[in-house]
């Protein structure tokens, strides 16, 4: 067994946003990025219980990828994961990156949006949340890059982003175990992200002890598809100061 990159997608897509990530590592650090819970088609989960299946499937990812311990990347909704993957698989954490992301839970009112849109695609199905996605992109982004983030969201099943959409409403307040976190952490915001705006993520880096911060300039939400080069860039720095190795 070795150690690896484990690379957890965000919301609504799936594990294909990692396509450039996933290419530029493929011949240097054994990576997994897998499908969380009913994307892609994998088996779905209960949203009470989603976030911490979700980590348990990812652990069992890096076992089929041979991979003993990790650097656990998520990105905004990937990131809730990494917390609980932490929480449940401390001795396979090697690392943690942070992107786009943030610790605390929702409000209610977070809460009622999120339960609001499952119900809507229940009803209606993904078109709409193709159509007119949330800010995952900055307003500099290419069409083209837009119009692929529309086709991964309307690859993904309605049910799938309704549970996925509960499941984050669900989740616990990652915050008070920011302190605990003992391996490597990088935190990532990108200067664009509306969704989730630098001053939301920005605090996990004071909060865990050692965690070093970046800020990708001009990117949005998505800043590893935005900004791949300086994303992978970001990635590799953290994967060496987390002590894996990355062969030329």
């Amino acid at each position: 067994m070795a150690d690896g990159l484990l690379l957890l997608h965000a919301f609504p897509l799936g594990p294909e946003m990692w396509e450039p990530q996933a290419g530029a590592f493929s011949n240097s650090v054994p990576t997994a990025a897998p499908a969380l819970p009913g994307f892609d088609g994998s088996a779905p989960a209960d949203p009470a219980t989603w976030m911490d299946a979700a980590a348990d499937r990812a652990a069992a990812a890096l076992d089929a990828a041979g991979i003993d311990r990790a650097v656990v990347c998520g990105l905004s909704m990937g990131g809730y994961v990494a917390f609980a993957f932490w929480r449940r698989h401390p001795a396979r954490t090697r690392g943690l990156v942070l992107a786009n992301t943030r610790s605390g839970a929702d409000d209610e009112a977070g809460k009622g949006r999120r339960r609001d849109l499952a119900a809507r695609l229940r009803a209606e199905g993904n078109g709409f949340l193709a159509d007119n996605p949330p800010p995952l992109l900055s307003e500099a982004a290419p069409p083209a890059l837009h119009a692929r983030v529309q086709a991964m969201i309307r690859r993904q099943p309605a049910e799938t982003i309704a549970a996925a959409s509960l499941a984050m409403a669900a989740r616990v307040d990652s915050t008070p175990g920011l302190a605990g976190i003992t391996v490597p952490t990088l935190v990532i915001t990108a200067s664009a992200d509306t969704l989730i705006p630098p001053q939301a993520s920005a605090p996990m880096a004071q909060q865990v002890p050692g965690a070093v911060l970046a800020t990708i300039a001009g990117a949005g939400h998505l800043s590893n598809l935005e900004a791949p080069e300086e994303f992978t860039r970001l990635l590799r720095q953290h994967l060496a100061r987390c002590g894996v190795t990355v062969t030329p």
